[in-house]
């Protein structure tokens, strides 16, 4: 998601009227004003985040530690009861590694309805971390926004867990494990508040955090079975990388996500980008490695694919190992979703919101419409990917009320055509 500069002015007071109003809506006592304590360490810095004791033998979702935190607003602290988990989870290579989660509870009790919301983070800096960011500490409008949305839920009576989905060191768009980090954060939540399985779940997230609600979606059924989850919304999904790297290049607000993704596969998949990156790639992706996409996707206007790269290659997808770890994470290849689902997104363009590509989603619809998930796809004509973050957290928020309630799910299938080929792009020979 784009971050515009934060109006402390009317921003400020707007975000104020919107928590202030969720939390009396939902009979707590009212929002102080307050300015954040002394700064804290980065997660980086954090010792909390760290873990070093071997993992192999732990089973995933096991909270490894515990602390409370605040849930705050910039200059603006609530009487949310949060707590942050470390706990085990998987890599994309299926190792051993832990993450954490912040675990949110109403004010208002009740039959529990757990949702993970999966945050836009799009971060390579643990400064963007959702687990640093719900405590106060951003000056992000969009981690500001997204917080509103969670604080509306918490209103709503949701007990809400927020992942850290990209992991401890912040691998941005990789699929399987981020599906990972969010079914063992519902495991982790559930242990922290003694919940059984049975306990219904359902998982949103918007572009970053459609990533992760995605994935898990597909993963669970054989990664998760124990989870009654009961439904999924995702909007403005990455289905096929490939397709969106062409789509973005010279673009004037998403080219920077370029160097960025770079930065995340070589963590994710070790790439040696020392053997194909040009002069002004290797300084791009230096530049940008931790950083949050507020910071790096309009930073480089006009930069193309072509530049990162140095002869004989002309694309990224030129690149052997590149063009595997694109394939290794489209979306729809790892499972079925048990689930209904809700998919969605903006068209402002032929071709999709301005970055996410429309008939790519349709396509990841029409395969799981084959498959037998009932599943509803919504096209938001003339709304770009900015845009299209309002229709779908009021079509979500819709979606899911519909899930707890047992309503039996709506489809459209019917209606959806079979959009792009989702198939892998030819893997050149190394």
């Amino acid at each position: 998601m784009r971050r515009v500069a934060f109006d402390s002015g009317v921003g400020s007071r707007l975000i104020r009227i919107l928590v202030t109003t969720a939390l009396l809506l939902a009979g707590g006592t009212a929002v102080i004003p307050a300015a954040v304590n002394a700064e804290p360490p980065l997660p980086a810095d954090d010792p909390f985040y760290a873990y070093d004791q071997p993992l192999a033998n732990t089973t995933p979702g096991t909270v490894l530690r515990s602390r409370p935190a605040p849930f705050a607003f910039p200059k603006l602290s609530t009487p949310i009861t949060s707590t942050q988990v470390l706990y085990r989870t998987t890599t994309q290579q299926n190792k051993p590694t832990a993450a954490v989660t912040t675990v949110l509870r109403p004010l208002v009790p009740g039959p529990t309805r757990l949702l993970s919301y999966h945050m836009a983070y799009d971060a390579l800096g643990s400064q963007c971390n959702p687990s640093y960011t719900l405590t106060g500490r951003t000056d992000s409008p969009g981690a500001v926004l997204e917080q509103a949305v969670v604080a509306g839920y918490l209103a709503a009576g949701y007990t809400v867990v927020v992942p850290d989905y990209e992991g401890l060191d912040l691998e941005w768009t990789v699929g399987r494990q981020s599906g990972y980090a969010a079914l063992d954060g519902i495991r982790a939540a559930e242990q922290i508040l003694g919940l059984p399985a049975s306990t219904p779940v359902a998982m949103t997230g918007y572009s970053g955090g459609s990533v992760a609600t995605e994935w898990a979606a597909e993963t669970a059924p054989h990664y998760a079975p124990e989870l009654a989850l009961i439904g999924a919304a995702a909007g403005g999904l990455p289905v096929h990388l490939a397709h969106n790297l062409p789509y973005v290049s010279g673009s004037a607000n998403w080219a920077g996500v370029i160097p960025a993704m770079v930065v995340s596969f070589r963590r994710a998949y070790g790439l040696d980008t020392a053997a194909f990156l040009s002069a002004r790639g290797a300084e791009l992706t230096d530049a940008v490695e931790n950083l949050c996409l507020g910071q790096f996707a309009k930073r480089y206007p006009g930069l193309t694919d072509a530049e990162m790269v140095r002869a004989p290659y002309r694309s990224l997808l030129d690149v052997p190992a590149a063009a595997a770890a694109v394939n290794d994470s489209i979306m729809g290849t790892a499972g079925t979703p048990a689930v209904p689902l809700l998919l969605a997104v903006g068209q402002s363009d032929p071709i999709g919101d301005s970055v996410m590509v429309a008939r790519d989603i349709e396509a990841l619809a029409h395969r799981y419409c084959g498959r037998g998930v009932p599943v509803t796809y919504a096209r938001y004509q003339h709304h770009d990917h900015i845009a299209a973050f309002a229709r779908f957290q009021a079509d979500a928020a819709q979606f899911l009320t519909g899930r707890f309630a047992g309503t039996p799910p709506t489809t459209n299938c019917a209606a959806i055509g079979r959009g792009n080929s989702l198939a892998p792009v030819p893997t050149p020979a190394g």
